[in-house]
C-alpha cells in the first residue's frame, strides 16, 4: 500500500506542475505534500503503530473531507461499497424511518407507515442519541444508516431526544423487510352537504406508487368526487419516478416537473410528466405538506405549485433537495458526491430552502402525534386493543378542504363549470 500512496503523491506532483504552469493558485501540489508531510508524521511518531497503516490513514483523511462537504457526501471503503451495492439487488432489514441532519444533528426525518418505528412511536422531529449504546453525537448519516439496517427479526435499541420530554426516551424495534402500501386512506371525506371532496395520503414513493395512486384516484373519481386532498404530510420521499409519475397525474404530458443543475454539463437533467396520450386530471387539487415532507414529496408539491395545478396548505417543507453520485475509484472503494441540485419549474431551488404554502396551517406537536397515533391504528391486526388518541382537530385539511370548496363555488359562480387546468 506504501507504493501506492507514493504513486499517488507522484501523479499528484506532476499533475501540480502542469496546473502551475497555468495557474499556480489552482495547482493541489503544494497541498499534497502537506498531506504526505502528516501522513508520515502520524507513520513515524503516533503513540500506537496498528492504527498507522497507511491504507487506513488515507481511507480516514477520505472520509474526513466528504464529511465535511455536507450530510450526504460520504467516502466508502471497498467493503462499504460492496455493501451499498448488495443493497440494491437484495433486500434488507431496518426500522422504515428516515434519518436526516438538522443542526447538526441526527434527526428522524418521518417513520415511514406501517413499520417498526412507524408502530413503536418514533415521531418527525426525535433526536437519535443513542444506537444500541452507542453515542450517535459524532456519527455520519452514513454510519447512523448502517447501524440501523440489519437482518430482519434482529433487534436494535434507540434512546431518542423529543420536545418537551425532560429525559430521553427508549425503544427496542425489531428490524423487518420494509414493504409497505404507499398510498393509503383513500376515500371521499364527510364534509356534509356540498361538493364531494376525495381524500389520498401517499406516504412515501417507492417503484408501485404511480399505478397505485393513479387507480386510487380514479376509484374516488367513479363515486363522483368534485376535488381533491392529496396528502403528502410526513412524507420522506423516495424513488423519483414514482414522484414524477404522481405529480404527472395532474399535468399535461412532456411538462416539466422538475430538473438538476450542478457545475457539469452530466448533473443537468430535465423530469417530464410521462404519457404520450396522458390527460391531466380536470378538478382542482390541495396537497398538504409539512416539515417532515421531503425529497420526492417536495418535488411534486414545488411542481403543482409552480404551474398553478395546485393549492399548498400547511408549513414549509424540509428542504432536501440534491442529488448524490457515487462514483468508483482504482481500488473497488467509492465516493458519493453531491454533484446537482433540484430545482422547480418556476426555477424555485429546494435544497435547504424547502417549498412554501399558500396558504399557512400548522399543528401542534401534540396534535401531530394524536395524528400519527390515528394513522398507526390503521395496521393494528384485527381485534387488537386500540389506543386511546383522545380529541385533536386537523387544521390543514380543514383548511384544504375549505380551499377548494371557494375555488369550485367560483368557478361554478363565474362559468357555471369546475375549473379544467388551474386548482
Amino acid at each position: 500500500m506504501r507504493t501506492g500512496i507514493l504513486c499517488l503523491i507522484i501523479c499528484f506532483a506532476a499533475c501540480g506542475a502542469a496546473f502551475a504552469q497555468e495557474d499556480e493558485d489552482v495547482s493541489p501540489y503544494k497541498e499534497m505534500k502537506t498531506l504526505a508531510r502528516a501522513i508520515e508524521l502520524v507513520r513515524q511518531d503516533y503513540v500506537d503503530e496498528d492504527k498507522t497503516d497507511y491504507e487506513d490513514l488515507a481511507y480516514s483523511a477520505l472520509r474526513g473531507m466528504l464529511a465535511d462537504l455536507d450530510p450526504h457526501s460520504d467516502f466508502m471503503d471497498p467493503k462499504d461499497f460492496a455493501a451499498m451495492k448488495e443493497d440494491t439487488k437484495s433486500e434488507f432489514g431496518g426500522l422504515g424511518v428516515v434519518v436526516g441532519m438538522k443542526n447538526d444533528r441526527l434527526t428522524i426525518v418521518a417513520p415511514m407507515e406501517g413499520t417498526p418505528g412507524f408502530r413503536a412511536g418514533l415521531l418527525p422531529g426525535d433526536v437519535i442519541l443513542e444506537i444500541d449504546g452507542q453515542s450517535a453525537e459524532k456519527m455520519t448519516l452514513r454510519d447512523a444508516v448502517d447501524k440501523l439496517r440489519g437482518a430482519p427479526g434482529t433487534d436494535v435499541e434507540l434512546a431518542v431526544a423529543r420536545e418537551k420530554e425532560a429525559k430521553p426516551l427508549t425503544y427496542k424495534l425489531q428490524r423487518e423487510v420494509i414493504k409497505v402500501p404507499s398510498v393509503r386512506g383513500a376515500r371521499i371525506l364527510d364534509t356534509g352537504a356540498g361538493p364531494r371532496v376525495g381524500y389520498v395520503r401517499v406516504t412515501q414513493f417507492s417503484e408501485p406508487t404511480g399505478k397505485e395512486f393513479a387507480r386510487a384516484v380514479a376509484n374516488l373519481e367513479k363515486q363522483g368526487m368534485d376535488a381533491l386532498v392529496l396528502d403528502l404530510r410526513f412524507n420522506p420521499g423516495g424513488l423519483l419516478t414514482a414522484a414524477v409519475d404522481v405529480a404527472g397525474e395532474f399535468m399535461p404530458s412532456g411538462s416539466l416537473v422538475a430538473y438538476t443543475e450542478g457545475r457539469s454539463a452530466a448533473a443537468e437533467r430535465r423530469y417530464l410528466a410521462p404519457g404520450k396520450a396522458h390527460k391531466a386530471r380536470p378538478y382542482p387539487v390541495a396537497v398538504l405538506i409539512n416539515g417532515s415532507s421531503a425529497s420526492g414529496a417536495e418535488i411534486v408539491a414545488g411542481a403543482l405549485k409552480d404551474t398553478g395545478r395546485a393549492l399548498l396548505v400547511g408549513e414549509t417543507t424540509f428542504g432536501k433537495g440534491s442529488v448524490q453520485s457515487v462514483i468508483s475509484l482504482p481500488d473497488e472503494s467509492a465516493v458519493r458526491l453531491t454533484t446537482a441540485e433540484y430545482f422547480t419549474p418556476g426555477k424555485q431551488p429546494i435544497h435547504e430552502k424547502g417549498v412554501a404554502p399558500h396558504i399557512r396551517a400548522t399543528m401542534s406537536s401534540d396534535d401531530e402525534a394524536r395524528l400519527l397515533a390515528l394513522r398507526r391504528q390503521d395496521d393494528l391486526p384485527e381485534g387488537t386493543k386500540k389506543e386511546e388518541v383522545g380529541e385533536f382537530e386537523d387544521m390543514p385539511l380543514q383548511r384544504a378542504v375549505d380551499a377548494l370548496r371557494g375555488v369550485l363555488l367560483h368557478a361554478r359562480e363565474g362559468t357555471g363549470k369546475v375549473p379544467s387546468k388551474e386548482g
